[in-house]
């Protein structure tokens, strides 16, 4: 999670919302790796996912869930929605649950051509919010 603070610090990320089991600051392994990135990046936890999402919504954010799904979107060819804008990240291992893709507007999916198929989150993070960024790099 320290590497996902160092992200959204970079790219001027609003906020952090860290959800189940989750690691939170202050945490020793956390504030190592972000080298005081989870001072300068608002955050807050949030037991269950799906609660988050759904005040998310309420306030007009556009939810983006980065998961293999047939639904997916290559992140190339996405064109992001003008507003306001939420990216879930999953577990490692489980990936986003099918109540929380539910709620999740679209789906991206990072091209690979690898024989994983899978990134760890803070290098899904990484290629996300730079892609994010750069097409909004007026505003970067």
């Amino acid at each position: 999670m320290g590497s996902v603070f160092r992200t959204a610090d970079a790219f001027r990320a609003e906020k952090i919302i860290l959800c189940g089991i989750t690691g939170q600051p202050p945490h020793r392994e956390i504030t190592k790796t972000a080298i005081g990135a989870e001072k300068s990046v608002s955050w807050e936890y949030a037991a269950k996912t799906t609660d988050a999402l759904r005040h998310l919504k309420a306030l007009g954010y556009h939810i983006y869930a980065v998961e293999q799904t047939d639904r997916s979107q290559s992140l190339q060819d996405i064109i992001f929605s003008g507003g306001k804008v939420a990216f879930v990240f999953g577990n490692e291992i489980d990936g986003i649950e099918q109540e929380v893709l539910e709620i999740c507007d679209s789906c991206i999916e990072i091209p690979q051509a690898g024989t994983k198929h899978s990134l760890n989150i803070s290098v899904a993070c990484g290629v996300v919010l730079w892609q994010y960024a750069s097409s909004r790099l007026s505003q970067f």
